[in-house]
This record gives structure tokens, sequence and C-alpha cells, in this order.
């Protein structure tokens, strides 16, 4: 079976809009996506700022299904399926290869805290086996603010030695230039992919050979955030990152997954694209007018997002 072409650029944990009842809608997470990969983002569907972990299996399953049949290319995603039972993220994982998927963005397992490097490897050397198909490109997901469980250079060497076509690469969510920094230097020229977890880092992670990132406020700021991607060694590129970092900091000033989701609301006046699920709360009227506000005075918009989400109404 021929691999598929590994994913680098941009990309997004997309936000997954609900309904009044709670249910993902398909049709809005739909929309949301074909109008990211019209402004030059990839899917990294199920990640953080997806609320991923506040999704059943099933409905990520579901999902993903809606974008296939909505003729979205697979090849243009890296859907999370990492979950603390191997079992879910096998499921997950089958699924995403099976459909197509460049890669899978993969968390460790996060509920026990504290465990040896051996018991994550022994978790991912079980998902890898019984998936059990070559086209499977697991990309590693370091978020220790959120799962507290690290991805250690160890554990990569370990990986990378016993399943050098499997692994191909990761994601640093540290926020720690040093330590992607680490990752870049031990890895990057054997083809181990890095991806930073903020365009913040952009600029600095592809001077030192890294893949691009997958970003939250790629949710909202694609094309711009694409743009650096692509024109890092112009002349401008340290201009057009401070720009980048002036927006982030602008929608970042509250949780950010409400406040993402209320950029878009605002953008593709749709009101119900504000809703969260629990425990996660949506902004208040007066911190997501704070936000829109601070965005609308540097002239930052969304073009084309209402058209787009109409269209698929």
């Amino acid at each position: 079976m021929k691999e598929p072409q590994r994913l680098k650029g941009v990309l997004s944990p997309v936000c997954t809009p609900f309904k009044a009842d709670l249910s993902p809608d398909a049709n809005r997470f739909v929309a949301q996506c074909k109008w990211m990969l019209g402004q030059g983002s990839g899917l990294a569907v199920f990640g953080t700022n997806s609320e991923a972990n506040s999704l059943s299996t099933n409905e990520r399953i579901a999902l993903l299904d809606s974008l296939l049949q909505a003729g979205v290319d697979p090849a243009r995603m890296m859907p999370g399926t990492g979950c603390c039972a191997f079992t879910d993220t096998v499921r997950l994982t089958e699924h995403a290869v099976k459909a197509g998927c460049a890669g899978v963005l993969m968390l460790p397992p996060f509920y026990y805290k504290d465990v040896p490097e051996e018991g994550l490897f022994r978790h991912f050397s079980e998902v890898i086996e019984r998936v059990g198909d070559a086209r499977l490109q697991i990309y590693l997901y370091h978020i220790p603010p959120v799962a507290v469980v690290p991805i250690t250079t160890k554990l990569v060497e370990r990986l990378l030695k016993r399943y050098p076509k499997a692994i191909a690469g990761m994601k640093d969510s540290s926020g720690d230039w040093k330590n992607t920094k680490t990752f870049l230097d031990a890895f990057a020229k054997q083809g181990f992919d890095v991806f930073v977890g903020s365009e913040s880092f952009l600029l600095a992670n592809m001077r030192n050979h890294g893949a691009g990132c997958i970003s939250a406020t790629a949710n909202v700021n694609p094309a711009a955030i694409d743009k650096l991607y692509r024109e890092w060694q112009n002349a401008d590129a340290d201009a057009q990152q401070a720009q980048l970092d002036v927006i982030r900091k602008t929608t970042g000033q509250y949780i950010m997954i409400p406040a993402l989701k209320a950029v878009i609301a605002h953008y593709a006046r749709d009101p119900e694209w504000a809703t969260v699920r629990p425990p996660l709360v949506e902004l208040t009227t007066t911190q997501a007018q704070t936000v829109v506000d601070g965005l609308l005075k540097l002239g930052f918009d969304m073009p084309g997002l209402a058209k787009a989400e109409t269209a698929n109404a």
C-alpha cells in the first residue's frame, strides 16, 4: 500500500460546533473545515481546541465520516486519536488510517500521572501493533500543561528505533521553545517532523528545520499563518510574525476555546457557534465583545466565513 504524503504547514485543531442540545453539529463542522481548507489550513480535527476529550469515540467517528461524505480530502487531515484507553485509541486510529488520513495526532494516555517511560512505550507499541497498517503515520502530542504526561526525547528515540515508519513526528505544545529546539536538534534531520503548538513559534520553527504549526488560532486566522509558513524566508517574516502574535494575544486573553468560538460566532453571524460543552462555559457577552472589539481595531476579518456557513446550512 502507498504511504500517505506527509502533512506539513499549518493545521488547525478545528473547533467543534454544538447544537442547542449539545450534540455535535455536522453541518457547521463541515462548513468550518471547508472554509479553513480554502484559507490554506490543514485539519487537525479532534485536537485540544476541538473539545475532543468531551466527545465520545462514536461522535468522533461520525464527524470524520461527515467530512468524508462531504468530499473533504483526507490527505489534508490529521485527526486526534489519543485516548486514555488504548483500545479507544486503536479504534479511532484504524478508522482514520482506513479513511486515508495523512496522519493521526496522538495524545499519551493522560489520566495516570508519573508513569514510567516503559509504560508509555508499551502503550504506543500496543496501538501500532494492533492497528497493523503500513500507512500509519503517528504524530506524538506533547502538551504537558494539560496532559501532565510528557513525551520525552528518550521515548521518541525508542519509538523511532522500533517503528521508524510509523512514528512520523510530533506536536510540541509545551510553550517552551528550548524544549522544541531540543527535539528539532535531536530528530529533525532524521525526517521526524516537529510542529509547534502555537504560531508564535512558527518562524523560529521554520528556521530550525521544523514542519509547521498546529495552532488553535488557525481556526480564525489561517490565511495569515499560512502566509508566514510559505514566506518565512522573506525579508518581512519578522513583521509577519509580530502581527500574528498580536492577533493571538487579543484572541487568547480569555480561555481559548470559548474565545475562538465567540470570534467564529461573530464573523459567521451565527450565535449558536458560541456553544461549548460542559465543563467549559461560554464567554460572557462583555468578554466576547472585548475580544471582537480588539480584533476589529486590528482590522481583522474572516473573509467568506459567513457565506460558507450559509452555503452548508
